[in-house]
């Protein structure tokens, strides 16, 4: 069996779990609501501040499903508990972000005009410098794919180390040209 999906979910308390019996997921607690509508194979239970998963047989299909949707459950438990934090570092002469009405996250990053994004329902954003984004909420997928697009937008290139990154990522440094002698 997974070891992943053998482990129950704790549930906190102040948040609930409630499932249907079309595996359609709800979790509530003091952040917000997720909701997921996970595969009818798997089955779902939720009882005793635990949630438990558990697959029909051992066919290779099934065996994903198990992990996969016990993390995709602990990860909406914590999101609605505790939410994710991304970092984002932008280095490079010039190289800023700024708010704009708190919906539209700007970002000033070498190019000829500033990239206006803007920010989706379900995400905050701080600034706590011009050179730091921190991306907040209660959904991971959501928050995640926000800050891979942020960073897109102007990638670390590795002669220079210019660019916006994750916190703590390493960017792994090319030497230059050198002149002939």
């Amino acid at each position: 069996m997974s070891r992943v999906g053998r482990k129950a979910i704790p549930v906190p308390a102040g948040v609930t779990v409630s499932v249907d019996q079309f595996n359609h997921v709800v979790v509530k607690g003091p952040n917000g609501s997720l909701e997921f509508d996970f595969h009818k194979e798997i089955t779902i239970e939720s009882a005793h501040n635990e949630v438990s998963v558990t697959r029909p047989s051992d066919q290779l299909r099934h065996r994903a499903l198990h992990g996969t949707t016990r993390a995709l459950i602990a990860n909406m438990v914590k999101g609605v508990t505790e939410g994710y934090t991304k970092i984002l570092d932008i280095k490079g002469v010039g190289y800023r972000a700024l708010l704009k009405d708190s919906k539209t996250l700007v970002v000033n990053a070498g190019y000829s005009n500033p990239v206006e994004v803007p920010i989706p329902a379900g995400i905050t954003v701080v600034l706590p410098a011009n050179t730091e984004v921190h991306i907040k909420g209660i959904d991971k997928q959501l928050v995640g794919e926000f800050a891979a697009y942020i960073r897109k937008i102007r990638q670390p290139e590795p002669y220079l180390g210019k660019g916006i990154r994750y916190r703590g990522e390493f960017v792994r440094r090319k030497e230059g040209k050198t002149a002939k002698k």
